[in-house]
């Protein structure tokens, strides 16, 4: 099997990972407060991450990267888990999930806004037209019959974006998954005094489906899915592997209605399809005509000795 193929079908178990972080966040959310979820399972995350660096020997960042790693932290480790915990207590994971299809874009966004790339002017046309659709869609929900919810979903795509972003150039520097396990790393000596001082006064009233939850989105959420996905995105291409990313809404929307027996109505699959098609449009025009397309370090893992 060539390097291309092994990319895409690490990508591809990237993706499917990663659809079940919102079930599988509503699951825990039901029985543990968001904040404490997102703490803890950023501090269990880390503690592995570490593990894993330090059994790899992975060399220490450079004094430079730590703004970088910063920036990963407060997007993809406190900023989504903790934004999407809060608003899966307002919405369904269901409803959640059309909000993910506009990450592929506001990556792509900060990418430009951080890369300095020119994106030919049909990428803000499908960029606007896929905002109006999600906006749309909430306004004709009632919005959401809870517009707290469906801010700050928005905001935790933002934040997501831009730590994927940011991820995605550093990785180039000093590896795939090296950035999100110091990115755990780092945020330790806040995460963990903050989970001790949110333990919950009492675990007896959590049920088991919170406590997988809380398994899954620890583990597999925030360690092992980035782990293919950046191995996918180093062997196979960033802009080619990168579009499976959009493969997630429709995952995760048959996670909800096969785990949480969330009704997924015709409506919202109808704007999934079409905020797709929009952000497929938009990566099509992302890079300037002729521009090049960054590859990130095939040889990531290296054990000194």
């Amino acid at each position: 099997m060539d390097r291309t193929k092994q990319g895409w079908i690490s990508g591809f178990v990237g993706v499917l990972i990663f659809s079940g972080s919102l079930p599988a966040t509503r699951l825990a959310v039901a029985d543990l407060d968001p904040l404490f979820l997102t703490l803890v399972r950023a501090c269990l995350a880390g503690l592995l991450g570490a593990a894993l660096l330090l059994v790899l020997r992975q060399k220490r960042p450079d004094r430079n990267d730590l703004p970088a790693l910063a920036i990963v932290s407060l997007g993809v480790v406190i900023g989504f888990p903790l934004l999407t915990a809060l608003a899966l207590r307002h919405v369904t994971a269901a409803h959640s999930i059309v909000f993910v299809g506009l990450l592929p874009l506001t990556t792509a966004i900060f990418g430009v806004l951080r890369g300095g790339e020119r994106p030919q002017r049909a990428f803000w046309i499908f960029s606007g037209l896929g905002g109006c659709l999600v906006a749309g869609f909430a306004l004709l929900q009632g919005f959401s019959a809870s517009p707290v919810g469906d801010l700050l979903m928005l905001g935790a795509i933002l934040l997501c974006g831009l730590g994927y972003a940011e991820g995605a150039t550093l990785s180039r520097r000093i590896g795939g998954w090296q950035v999100i396990s110091w990115a755990l790393v780092l945020s330790l000596p806040v995460t963990a005094p903050l989970t001790l001082l949110t333990w919950p006064s009492s675990l007896s009233g959590v049920g088991l489906p919170a406590w997988l939850g809380l398994a899954y989105v620890s583990l597999f959420s925030m360690l092992i899915g980035f782990v293919f996905w950046y191995r996918g995105l180093a062997l196979g291409g960033i802009a080619g592997v990168g579009q499976l990313q959009l493969l997630q809404p429709f995952f995760g929307l048959f996670w909800a209605a096969l785990l949480l027996h969330e009704t997924v109505g015709w409506s919202m699959i109808v704007v999934t399809l079409a905020v797709i098609g929009c952000v497929v449009g938009a990566k099509r025009f992302a890079k300037a005509e002729g521009a090049g397309i960054a590859r990130i370090p095939q040889g990531e893992v290296t054990i000194r000795s």
